[in-house]
């Protein structure tokens, strides 16, 4: 049993991996705000209700933590740089790395959540490795992209352990007629989520940095995630394109994904 600390635990995926988490681990629950969230999630962990923007809030907030899972920030692809991005997606990262990496730390390894948005600019029918350079399509993926140069500045710098996850479409409506081909080939299923973060969780890394693709065993997928099935064993079971119809999708040619879907 680890120490896990989840930060913006109460939104969409913090809220699934407190379920699957809390069985095997102790959890402590990080967020502003914990009003709508599920009592039977509370039971057997700690809830903190912290604004990250303060750096005081963040000093100490790690003794006796083993994992960290920074899920916080503000996930709109068109949130305003000023209103919300500045202070969400650049100063709280800020200082939620900085704390894991003081000389004194208990922090083993920082797992968190970018966005497929860093690469949302490339062409729908390219396959996106994470090896490619950055094209994000918004100010959101700018964000992302950002947080991922800061993890790698502080991983090499400080030697400690970061892990990003380019989440594609977390448990995205994939039901027919509402999603498109670029809609299934991004899907994040729940499972394969769960899954992933315990891939990230145990293994063991050859550099201090590592950024994988975070999407399911789609037929076309967006990102390529061959890299995290090597890397970490990442072995999704869920295909968007099987689960919205027995594999049946009506493409039309001008979003026809052609890529190669190598697992």
């Amino acid at each position: 049993m680890s120490n896990i600390l989840i930060t913006g635990a109460s939104g969409n995926i913090g809220t699934v991996l407190t379920e699957h988490l809390k069985k095997n681990h102790s959890l402590t629950l990080v967020d502003v705000d914990f009003s709508d969230f599920f009592d039977f999630l509370k039971e057997g962990t700690e809830i903190k209700e912290i604004d990250l923007t303060d750096p005081e809030n963040v000093n100490g907030l790690f003794e006796g933590i083993d994992y960290v899972i920074h899920l916080a920030g503000d996930p709109r692809p068109d949130a305003d740089f000023y209103g919300s991005l500045l202070d969400l997606n650049y100063k709280v990262p800020h200082n939620i790395f900085k704390e894991a990496v003081k000389e004194d730390t208990s922090v083993k390894r920082v797992i968190f959540a970018s966005s497929v948005h860093a690469i949302g600019g490339y062409p729908p029918n390219v396959q996106v490795k994470t090896t490619d350079y950055p094209h994000p399509a918004d100010l959101y993926g700018v964000s992302k992209v950002y947080m991922e140069a800061l993890a790698s500045y502080h991983s090499y710098k400080y030697g400690q352990e970061f892990i990003g996850i380019r989440i594609g479409g977390f448990d995205s409506d994939i039901t027919p007629g509402t999603a498109d081909a670029d809609g299934l080939a991004t899907h994040l299923s729940k499972r394969d989520m769960c899954h992933l973060i315990d891939c990230c969780l145990t293994a063991d890394l050859k550099q201090p940095f590592l950024l994988v693709n975070g999407v399911s065993n789609n037929r076309f997928p967006r990102m390529d995630i061959s890299q995290a099935y090597f890397d970490i064993g990442y072995s999704p079971q869920d295909d968007a394109f099987e689960m919205q119809g027995d594999g049946e999708y009506d493409f039309h040619e001008e979003d026809d994904i052609e890529v190669d879907p190598k697992k």
